[in-house]
């Protein structure tokens, strides 16, 4: 006799953001849905996140709109309105780090740039502050940029896996590839474990980098994949004071971005991406470490820092393909050519899971997938559940 064989509406594959906020909007619909993660719930690009919420600005300073910005304009309110228990999703357990996010220049924007965050397009959008009203980093006298403050705000990223992970975590699966395995039966994907043979109506495919793999062993070619790399650099301090904000530069990206984490001895650590994380992708750690510390020195000269400790993490990042491997603009769904039950999704970044989520929705009702009857998921059990990810700013600085 074969394996028992369990039939779902969803299964999920990929425990990050992506797959978590999925599970939650379609179990919250009424779908049985189900979720298998390898590692740790958030681990990789997830828990590396810095957690920022943003709604495109940071994608303005040239002085126009691009169709990234116009995409994730509405985000933050969207989370906002998670966050308060009347979304599509629940995250009133999620602690906010900041309701305030900053854009400063340190020397000052041009005038195309000012005008433009003074237009009417963006008004309740940005805010030009006055001396004080700036955050705290910035109320040196020594400081002679100018300072905004935006409608973004940070999450703490381990405390919004967690509290996706726990409103169904019935539904939450660990998984050993040496094991389990994915196969191809009539172009309907399976997936075989050890006690069961399960059988969605739909799979997803949600693990960031790891779909690559996925979507191959479903002997499939598209969606095809890019990696776009970063090396973020973190450092830790003795200065109190958080910053969550962009510092501007040359171009239409940010030169420095910090967000501010503590360790859980209660150490503060900034992690800084932007230009010198995209920029310094490729060099050595300790040369992109040199950088860093050069531009908060040339940036925040005023600022003590006391004795510090400086680490560098590498990542890719997963997403759809793209020509000349640019920055998508939106969430990605498409559907995986060698099956006809499957779908791969990429977010592309933290703020548009909700946009993810709805365009899964949307994908499934074109399929004609509707919420079926109750599964019990007993058969699953022996598989165990994943904890959530370590954040880097604890494991690297161990």
């Amino acid at each position: 006799m074969g394996s028992p064989v369990l039939n779902t509406d969803i299964a999920i594959i990929g425990g990050g953001i992506a797959g978590l906020w999925t599970l939650n909007q379609l179990r919250n619909r009424g779908f049985n849905a189900v979720l298998f993660e390898q590692g740790a719930l958030g681990s990789n690009q997830t828990i590396a996140s810095q957690g920022m919420i943003h709604g495109g600005i940071k994608y303005a300073l040239s002085g126009a709109w691009s169709g990234s910005s116009e995409a994730i304009s509405a985000m933050p309110a969207i989370w906002r309105s998670c966050l308060h228990g009347k979304g599509k999703v629940d995250l009133r357990a999620c602690n906010v780090l900041s309701e305030n996010f900053y854009l400063w220049s340190h020397t000052g924007l041009t005038s195309r740039v000012s005008s433009f965050f003074a237009s009417k397009m963006l008004r309740g959008r940005v805010e030009k502050l006055s001396r004080e009203n700036y955050p705290a980093p910035l109320r040196s006298p020594q400081f002679k940029g100018q300072a905004y403050r935006l409608v973004d705000l940070v999450l703490d990223v381990p405390s919004l896996v967690k509290a996706l992970a726990d409103q169904h975590q019935e539904a939450i699966f660990s998984i050993d590839w040496s094991t389990a395995s994915l196969h191809v039966e009539d172009r309907q994907a399976r997936l075989q474990t050890p006690d069961c043979e399960l059988r969605p109506r739909q799979l997803l495919l949600t693990a960031g980098t790891g779909n690559e793999e996925l979507v191959a062993a479903l002997g499939g070619a598209e969606p095809a994949m890019q990696r776009r790399p970063l090396q973020q650099v973190l450092v830790k301090h003795q200065y109190s004071e958080p910053f969550y904000s962009h510092c501007t530069g040359a171009s239409s990206s940010p030169r420095l971005t910090i967000s501010s984490h503590r360790t859980s001895r209660g150490e503060p650590v900034w992690y800084l991406g932007g230009e010198l994380a995209t920029e310094g992708a490729d060099l050595p750690g300790p040369e992109l470490i040199t950088r860093a510390r050069q531009e908060m020195e040339e940036l925040m000269p005023w600022i003590d820092f006391g004795e510090c400790q400086w680490r560098t993490l590498r990542l890719d990042r997963g997403e759809p393909r793209q020509s000349a491997l640019l920055r998508p603009d939106s969430a990605f769904v498409g559907a995986v050519d060698s099956v006809d039950n499957t779908l791969v999704a990429w977010p592309t970044k933290l703020s548009l899971s909700p946009n993810l989520a709805d365009e899964i929705e949307l994908a499934l009702a074109e399929r004609g997938i509707e919420p079926g009857p109750a599964v019990d998921l007993a058969p699953l059990h022996a598989m165990g559940q994943p904890a959530v990810a370590e954040t880097c700013w604890d494991s690297l600085f161990s």
